[in-house]
């Protein structure tokens, strides 16, 4: 997730504990949601859109801490 800001995201995992839990629980959601679509884990196709909105909703914000931090 977003290669051009490696080096800002790992500066920010290590100084912004909100930055980290959010950029955690996006990774949590990523595999829970790879392991359903591989059938290792079942759950509705309401349950998944829902962890996808999710997911969405947390790029979008890691995102925008990512560009504010780099115009800072």
């Amino acid at each position: 997730m977003f290669p051009e800001y490696r080096d800002l995201i790992s500066t920010l995992k290590h100084s912004d504990l909100h930055f980290t839990t959010l950029f955690n629980r996006h990774n949590e959601l990523d595999q829970k949601i790879k392991n359903i679509e591989s059938a290792i884990e079942v759950a509705s196709h309401e349950a998944v859109e829902a962890l996808k909105k999710e997911k969405l909703q947390l790029k979008d914000e890691i995102y925008a801490i990512l560009t504010k931090a780099k115009n800072a």
